[in-house]
């Protein structure tokens, strides 16, 4: 069954109201409709793109949250995050992100977003890196996206803290680390 306009754009509104990191090609499926019709239906609701929508959310409710480096220094942009606990982060692989030769994405971005992740998920207002061990499972190329997932799995033997990351391209995983971080309010009668 055809839905009409109107019935389509309260839909769709209730749609990212729900789930704000929904793309315009699910939405398209979802509605049956072209990715166009989708993002005109956008335009005429003033509803922002994917990414601009992604950055509000983190703006709103992480900027206060976290608490070792600022939002806008993060590789990625945080789509959740629990302090101390796990964190997710999503990064789209541009032109600039990729080698010119091969499309594929320099490892060093990689490495920043999940090294970035790992410094977000600390609950500590210094948090630095002290040790990485990682691996590159697949190349990722431009135009992929990369949603990194951190979990902390020790919570600081001497000082430090360990963050596993693993990034995946939809469920395929392309990076993995284990980051040992430092943090300042370590005490040590906690050892």
């Amino acid at each position: 069954m055809r839905r009409s306009k109107k019935e389509r754009q309260q839909m769709l509104v209730e749609t990212i109201r729900e789930n704000p990191f929904i793309t315009d090609e699910e939405l398209a499926d979802k509605f049956t409709v072209s990715v166009q019709t989708i993002r005109l239906d956008r335009l005429e609701l003033s509803i922002p793109e994917l990414r601009e929508r992604i950055k509000s959310v983190a703006e709103n409710h992480l900027s206060d949250e976290i608490k070792a480096l600022p939002i806008d220094e993060i590789i990625g942009e945080i789509i959740d995050i629990e302090l101390d606990q796990s964190a997710i982060s999503i990064f789209d692989v541009k032109h600039e992100h990729v080698f010119k030769r091969n499309g594929i994405a320099r490892g060093h971005h990689l490495f920043a977003q999940a090294n970035s992740l790992a410094v977000a998920v600390i609950n500590d207002e210094l948090a630095l890196t002290a040790k990485a061990s990682i691996h590159f499972t697949r190349q990722v190329k431009e135009h992929e996206r990369i949603v990194a997932k951190a979990k902390v799995i020790d919570g600081g033997i001497s000082g430090r803290t360990l963050v596993e990351v693993n990034s995946f391209v939809g469920h395929e995983l392309v990076f993995k680390g284990q980051f040992e971080m430092y943090r300042s309010n370590f005490d040590e009668k906690d050892v």
